[in-house]
């Protein structure tokens, strides 16, 4: 198993998942927390969710559960969105115009601050509210923008070179749309994220639920 920071890499994967579910209980006015409601909500069983919690030192109170506040607070910690996480966005073409303009990410501390593209046309014009400028300014403005993350939303023949492109103007954390394995430094961390491939393991669970679709499955 993979660990990060003495987190597993699977504890880490659930943790937004109770962010998510503390930012919606507290919400609604609840003070406290058992591990049993979280798990409900996050699909796991109330065990799981208290080692899960544990790593980050927090135990909750036998018979109450977890103060909604404090427990947001500490998994907010745990994950860096209690600090504020510039990124950047390379490619505005239909994926990159939804994520530029995801409000979602500016609310949970990772602003949208510029956009990068070669298409002359886009350049110098806002998409979804965020500045596009030419590939060739990625330095400087990283720099200026104090950008920390960098998701490449350009066709896979291009997600390499906008990789080096982020790497050499020192982002270390990219989230990677192109359907592509990218090969960059060990000191940058990469997330991928390969919707079609998505849907095909859906496919694949769909096909186990529904066997009798085989003869189905292609279609002239």
């Amino acid at each position: 198993m993979r660990v990060t920071g003495q987190i597993p890499e699977a504890t880490v994967a659930r943790l937004p998942v109770y962010l998510r579910s503390l930012l919606e209980v507290g919400a609604a006015g609840i003070s406290t927390v058992s591990s049993v409601m979280l798990a409900d909500r996050a699909g796991v069983n109330a065990a799981k969710v208290r080692k899960d919690l544990s790593y980050l030192g927090t135990y909750g109170t036998r018979g109450v559960g977890y103060d909604v506040e404090y427990l947001r607070f500490q998994v907010s910690r745990a994950l860096g969105v209690a600090n504020t996480w510039p990124v950047v966005v390379v490619g505005l073409g239909n994926l990159g115009r939804a994520l530029a303009g995801h409000e979602g990410f500016g609310e949970r501390g990772f602003p949208v601050v510029a956009g990068f593209d070669i298409d002359p046309d886009k350049i110098g014009t806002r998409i979804s509210g965020v500045l596009v400028h030419p590939l060739e300014r990625l330095p400087e403005l990283v720099a200026n923008l104090g950008a920390a993350i960098g998701i490449i939303a350009t066709p896979a023949e291009a997600a390499q070179e906008v990789a080096d492109h982020l790497s050499r103007a020192g982002i270390r954390s990219v989230l990677n749309f192109a359907p592509t394995v990218l090969a960059l430094p060990d000191d940058v961390d990469v997330r991928d994220v390969d919707l079609a491939t998505e849907l095909q393991i859906l496919g694949f669970h769909l096909q186990r639920a529904n066997p009798t679709n085989d003869d189905q499955s292609v279609v002239s």
